[in-house]
């Protein structure tokens, strides 16, 4: 029975180079001369950008956005935390970066393929979906229904076997 699996993947390293990058530019740009901003990435896939001011965040989070996107990395991945001020004047946001699909949305996913009454089956396992029938024709329909439907998560599908 042909089946295949959804998932929701980021790759790391793409992320870590976009972000070399950006911490490259903004050194070399003149308005954050002095602004001591900073592009901190950690393992468990979040990244804290700080700076002088709340301008200063946002604009280097728009820098971070420009150079994720041209590596290839789907901007629906990240999670953008509040923009946040302290006493001494420096802000800071934190931005994770979301692995695999999550129960809510694994069951919103399950919802759309029932919805096109189709004979496919959907099964949730631990961060992906998988999906499975008899045609390969319905299978195919699943995967375009699904790209054009809006998520807010990025998809994949992956392991296709007929």
């Amino acid at each position: 029975m042909p089946s295949f699996d959804i998932v929701s993947r980021v790759d790391l390293q793409e992320v870590d180079n976009a972000l070399n990058q950006a911490r490259k530019e903004i050194v070399q740009r003149y308005d954050f001369k002095g602004t001591n901003t900073q592009i901190e990435w950690d393992a468990k896939g979040e990244m804290v950008v700080t700076s002088k001011d709340e301008y200063r965040v946002k604009a280097a989070v728009e820098v971070v956005q420009g150079k994720l996107a041209r590596r290839g990395v789907p901007l629906k991945a990240l999670d953008y935390g509040p923009l946040e001020s302290s006493p001494s004047g420096r802000a800071r946001q934190v931005i994770r970066v979301q692995q695999g699909i999550d129960a809510d949305k694994a069951r919103e996913i399950v919802k759309v393929v029932k919805g096109l009454g189709l004979k496919v089956q959907a099964q949730v396992l631990e961060a992906q979906v998988r999906i499975s029938g008899k045609k390969r024709d319905d299978l195919q329909a699943v995967i375009a229904r699904l790209r054009g439907e809006d998520l807010g998560i990025p998809l994949q599908f992956v392991n296709y076997r007929d």
